[in-house]
């Protein structure tokens, strides 16, 4: 008998991107806390486990460690978006631009709503110099989740930068 595969627990969550999203609410921080919960839950005690792994790598900055959780993560859990999104955050801080641009595209097409790889994709086409991309990929997250002042003033970075430009 095998198990199901590793999916976020995303199911109801619907409220609360819509909290999230209102620039006016006073219950987005609780409802970005909930959002990330369920997001870092995929429903396998040993893929969370790989998950938080993965995550405390990054966070003593042993990004080949990070990276190693987390490719057996990504492995074993191919539906798991946040498995792809920690991945690519570690292969960011690796500076390895194009498997962190090919996980935060396979983490975006298993959720779409995903504000902070859309700010990681920002991130990562800034520094590749494609100005418009990023401020595109700003813009979406910013949309999703506009209580990011990094966001807020990227977007407005960018904006000055490219004033004048034709977007």
């Amino acid at each position: 008998m095998t198990s199901p595969p590793a999916l976020a627990e995303t199911e109801g969550l619907e409220t609360y991107f819509e909290e999230l999203a209102d620039p006016g609410s006073g219950a987005w921080a609780r409802a970005e806390a909930d959002i990330r919960r369920a997001w870092s839950r995929s429903g396998s005690a040993a893929m969370d486990l790989l998950l938080k792994r993965g995550e405390e790598a990054l966070d003593a900055g042993d990004t080949a460690a990070a990276i190693e959780h987390l490719t057996a993560l990504t492995d074993h859990a191919p539906d798991f978006a946040e498995g792809w999104n920690a991945r690519a955050t570690a292969y960011f801080l690796a500076g390895l631009y194009g498997p962190a641009l090919s996980d935060i595209a396979r983490t975006l097409e298993l959720e779409p709503r995903h504000w902070g790889a859309l700010a990681g994709l920002g991130a990562i086409l800034d520094e590749m110099g494609d100005a418009q991309g990023a401020l595109r990929a700003f813009r979406a997250s910013y949309a999703l989740h506009p209580h990011q002042q990094d966001v807020k003033d990227a977007i407005d970075r960018l904006e000055r930068q490219l004033a004048g430009v034709a977007l």
